[in-house]
């Protein structure tokens, strides 16, 4: 592959709107060329694919049903081959980089997880299928819902919701609905402390319920805060509190039962986050702390892969008094030992989403928990929390971290937050680093949250030593960069294929279809 460095004369970058060349540390665009849009690529004649001759009579469609042809490149099979494997090199992914992005919890997906699901019995049945046709699958179902009940401590799980926001909503919905059947149909209230999963109070939202933010300034939940708000709304208008455990500060707030206890109290429930329960399997239960519901995102603890938009999974648990509101059809076990859905649920909130749920999600979260065992599942948590600190450790000399002091008992849980403000005091912003990052082959951490000015870094347990080292050499090569001469940061990153693109604008006036231009190029 030609080599496409550039010389200090060679190199331009656009940065804010100057430009700025001849600096002594001018960047270079990585090894590869830009790519051209496949448009451009337009090799009239091509083709990529025959289609076998018909062998049927053929029909004329009708005139008025016509319309003008799509405008698409023509190419060939490997032109086309080629180039979408070049796009996928521009791209950082799991597989190719370190993801520390912190909260979101991209991981390695195991391929055995991926034979699982690609066998002909898995892939190749019909969700309309009768369910004496599909008793391997339903076996599948029933084993993973019961796999969630003992994890989590709960009585009931549902696999129905597609993805960790979406349980969190179907929960909600679970919940109204049990206080709805007790009359109780003023509990309108959701209280969620500031170190809350982020989707939490769109969750509420779209249930009609209303948010209110607990106060966390040390990272954990402020129980005086938590009564006075109790207290000024009225305990019968509270519908429960969703609290996420380990939280976004990266702490595990062992205060948790006496949280319950105030919620339960006022007549309400405690509902679990469970977004990072990779950090406590085997450890502790929701349940047995006192949480009354809680969802899984399979992703982030069972190592399926991260949405995106695309198949996901986020199965909710509940205790017995919320089980009859679950969603239906629930895949159940019959006295005989065979397996049936079971639609005659007459206090169920109804389907949220098609059939059974992400089927194809769940087989991978099955084989994985299958894998690992009872006790690779513990030593899941152990690995997750071990390298967290590792990390934290390692670089809070150069990195303050405000939630975590191992002198004052104050741990990581699987993910720590670094606020590297004598860093920023130098003149760099936080987006610098994160830039900066990229030329490292390191994908930026999560930015700004929970607090302003943060980073907030999770390495999971399924990182080596020797890529926690890598991370760790970065992040104080890039600090000793700005201690030397800041105003570099600016240029990064320097190393990838593109400039730093221009945020706002691309948020504001995004461009997203391809147009010729006037000599049809």
């Amino acid at each position: 592959m030609t080599t496409m460095a550039k010389t200090t004369e060679q190199v331009e970058v656009k940065l804010n709107g100057e430009a700025n060349a001849g600096s002594s540390c001018a960047p270079t665009r990585g090894d590869r060329p830009t790519e051209p849009v496949i448009f451009e690529k337009n090799s009239p004649g091509s083709r990529a694919v025959t289609l076998p001759a018909l062998d049927v009579n053929p029909t004329e469609t009708p005139n008025e049903l016509l319309g003008a042809a799509p405008d698409l490149p023509e190419m060939g099979m490997l032109p086309v081959v080629r180039h979408y494997t070049h796009l996928s090199q521009r791209n950082f992914s799991i597989d190719g980089e370190f993801y520390p992005l912190g909260s979101c919890t991209m991981k390695f997906n195991p391929r055995i997880n991926e034979w699982a699901a690609s066998l002909p019995g898995i892939v190749d049945l019909h969700p309309l299928q009768d369910d004496s046709e599909i008793q391997g699958a339903l076996a599948l179902l029933y084993q993973t819902r019961r796999f969630l009940e003992e994890i989590g401590g709960m009585d009931e799980a549902s696999l129905q919701p597609a993805a960790g926001a979406h349980g969190e909503y179907t929960a909600l919905k679970v919940m109204r609905a049990y206080f709805r059947s007790k009359g109780e149909t003023q509990r309108t209230k959701v209280l969620s402390p500031a170190n809350a999963h982020g989707t939490n109070p769109a969750s509420c939202a779209m249930c009609g319920a209303n948010v209110l933010t607990v106060k966390a300034p040390d990272g954990y939940t402020d129980l005086d805060d938590l009564k006075r708000l109790i207290d000024t709304e009225g305990a019968d208008t509270i519908l429960g509190l969703m609290i996420t455990n380990p939280n976004t500060a990266g702490l595990f707030d062992r205060k948790i039962d006496k949280v319950a206890d105030i919620i339960h109290d006022a007549g309400a429930l405690l509902y679990l986050d469970g977004a990072n329960m990779n950090a406590v399997l085997g450890k502790t239960r929701p349940g047995d702390f006192g949480a009354d519901a809680m969802h899984y995102n399979t992703h982030k603890t069972f190592s399926t892969p991260h949405g995106g938009g695309g198949p996901g999974a986020g199965p909710i648990a509940v205790r017995d008094f919320l089980a009859p509101f679950l969603p239906a059809p629930q895949v159940v076990q019959r006295p005989d030992g065979t397996y049936a859905l079971d639609y005659d649920r007459p206090d169920t909130i109804g389907k949220v989403r098609s059939f059974t749920g992400q089927f194809g999600v769940l087989v991978r979260c099955w084989t994985y928990i299958r894998a690992c065992g009872p006790d690779g599942l513990e030593n899941i948590a152990e690995l997750a929390v071990l390298s967290a600190n590792y990390l934290a450790a390692r670089l809070q000399h150069k990195f303050e971290t405000p939630f975590f002091d191992p002198k004052d008992g104050r741990f990581a849980a699987h993910e720590f937050v670094t606020v590297p403000q004598r860093l920023l005091n130098k003149g760099v912003t936080l987006n610098d680093i994160a830039k900066r990052l990229i030329d490292y082959r390191i994908h930026p951490p999560t930015m700004h949250w929970p607090v302003r000015n943060c980073l907030m870094v999770e390495p999971t347990e399924t990182e080596s030593l020797e890529s926690l080292d890598g991370f760790i050499n970065a992040m104080l090569a890039i600090a000793g960069e700005i201690e030397r001469d800041p105003a570099q940061l600016a240029l990064a990153p320097k190393e990838a294929v593109v400039d730093r693109l221009d945020i706002v604008a691309a948020d504001r006036r995004p461009r997203t279809v391809w147009e010729r231009d006037e000599q049809g190029g």
